[in-house]
């Protein structure tokens, strides 16, 4: 074998001929494909699998994104310097560049919570404070921008590096649609799947421009405090007596029952029933004349009380009418007495989206129209 053999073996030998990546780790968002100080032969192979892109940056300069598929790398007639110098006779000028693969699965099961209490403004217990808790999933949509924006030139990038930040943006969205929404504290639970949805969207608005999108958001848990918990225990409580004048029955009823089970005690049992009785109903009479008092009292009063509307739309931007007049653009809070209305949402393009409900005294609603194109 003479010198230059040698020398043209060795040089090729530097160069390199198929580019692919398998993610062994299940958290890897970019991956930077080991060059080094080996450069890329024109006509190597590159290998893409599914939920994979490969983004060439040359000079500092993203140079090309690929997806899913297999490419064979043709630099042209590039003026790329190569560290052969003139000693091209006999083969191809090589492709000096930077490899980075970006994982554009989903990455599922994300925690967030709230380090600290979130304070709300209630109607019924005045301010309170919150916590909250749950889960999300987020994909690459872009992987040019992420690279720019987030990543860098960092080697490896994984999801514990982004996480932070993103938790950080899902509490100060969380904090803000619970101020604009205003839902009673009571009436969380039962819009759970609303809040997370609004929440996605806002995130989305918010991480667009670095290539990222929440996919999925989820509110597990949103806990009150613990005096807020025992004021409702109380409530409950109260609520499930039902009929005060029942209620003193039950307990004569287990009055006679004791009486009965103790001995000697058919002497005395006439004069205590008696007395029980007459003490019972009289305090049944008081107590329901009082609720019957304030429970019509409550009825006018929350038949006067607007309740906040929450009404969203996807594109957002579209026309909101209440039993065919318009009040405002989607996204608004409105605020409405208790009644039946018909809601309209209608934007240019799209086909109307019409719903008939039913606002009930005190109780928060939230309606998102998703809108079909014609």
């Amino acid at each position: 074998m003479s010198i230059f053999d040698k020398i043209k073996e060795t040089a090729l030998s530097q160069f390199i001929e198929v580019i692919e990546w398998v993610d062994e780790t299940g958290n890897t968002i970019v991956y930077r494909f080991p060059v080094r100080q080996q450069e890329i032969k024109n006509g190597a192979q590159l290998i893409v699998r599914e939920s994979q892109a490969a983004v060439f940056v040359y000079q500092g300069q993203i140079a090309d994104v690929f997806g899913p598929g297999k490419y064979t790398i043709d630099g042209g007639n590039t003026p790329i310097l190569s560290t052969l110098g003139a000693w091209k006779y006999g083969f191809n000028s090589p492709l000096k560049s930077e490899v980075y693969f970006v994982n554009t699965k989903q990455f599922t099961d994300m925690k967030w919570g709230t380090p600290n209490p979130i304070m709300l403004r209630d109607n019924d217990f005045g301010i309170v404070r919150l916590r909250a808790f749950g889960g999300y999933s987020m994909r690459i949509i872009d992987p040019g921008s992420f690279i720019k924006q987030i990543a860098g030139t960092n080697a490896r990038f994984e999801t514990e590096n982004i996480e932070t930040q993103l938790k950080r943006a899902v509490v100060s969205q969380f904090s803000d649609v619970l101020g604009e929404l205003k839902i009673p504290a009571l009436d969380l639970a039962a819009q759970y799947k609303e809040l997370g949805e609004v929440i996605r969207n806002k995130i989305n608005e918010d991480f667009k421009d670095y290539g990222i999108e929440v996919t999925k958001f989820y509110i597990e848990n949103i806990s009150l405090p613990e005096e807020v918990e025992k004021a409702l225990d109380r409530r409950t409580a109260m609520g499930a007596l039902g009929d005060p004048a029942r209620y003193m029955q039950f307990q004569a009823a287990d009055a006679l029952r004791d009486a009965a089970q103790n001995e000697g005690g058919g002497a005395g049992l006439g004069a205590g029933l008696g007395a029980g009785f007459a003490i019972g109903n009289q305090m049944a009479n008081v107590f329901g004349q009082t609720m019957q008092q304030g429970q019509q009292q409550q009825q006018i009063q929350q038949e006067t009380v607007e309740v906040p509307v929450t009404i969203t739309s996807e594109p957002p931007g579209a026309e909101i009418e209440i039993d065919g007049v318009y009040e405002a653009n989607t996204p608004s809070q409105l605020s409405l007495k208790p009644a039946e209305y018909i809601i309209r949402v209608s934007r240019p393009g799209y086909k109307p989206w019409e719903r008939r409900v039913i606002i009930k005294p005190g109780t928060a609603k939230t309606f998102n129209a998703i809108l079909e194109k014609e």
